[in-house]
């Protein structure tokens, strides 16, 4: 017999859908210490973080309904939203042509 526990998998929550599923089916999204916004592709970095799935309705639809700027307790100006929708984009094409 083995004596292995099993790992817990961390479950989080889509900001877009609302959905669950493994913290590493998802994106994160950081508000850092210094309250500056960033994508966290390694979902390693300090801060606050929330989670979009890597869809792009979902990403649309936490930025456009405020949701991610709610869950970080952060507000963000037209601009800095614009290019965060950018930046997630960008690493949500990468990731599908990557598959």
């Amino acid at each position: 017999m083995s004596n292995k526990k099993k790992r817990k998998i961390p479950i989080r929550t889509c900001m877009g859908c609302g959905e669950s599923k493994p913290k590493r089916e998802l994106l994160r999204i950081v508000r850092t210490p210094e309250k500056a916004v960033a994508v966290d592709s390694s979902g390693r970095m300090n801060g606050r973080g929330t989670y979009v799935c890597y869809s792009k309705e979902c990403a649309k639809s936490a930025i456009g309904k405020g949701k991610i700027q709610y869950a970080l307790e952060i507000s963000m100006d037209k601009n800095d939203l614009e290019q965060l929708e950018k930046d997630i984009l960008q690493i949500i094409n990468n990731k599908n042509k990557a598959s």
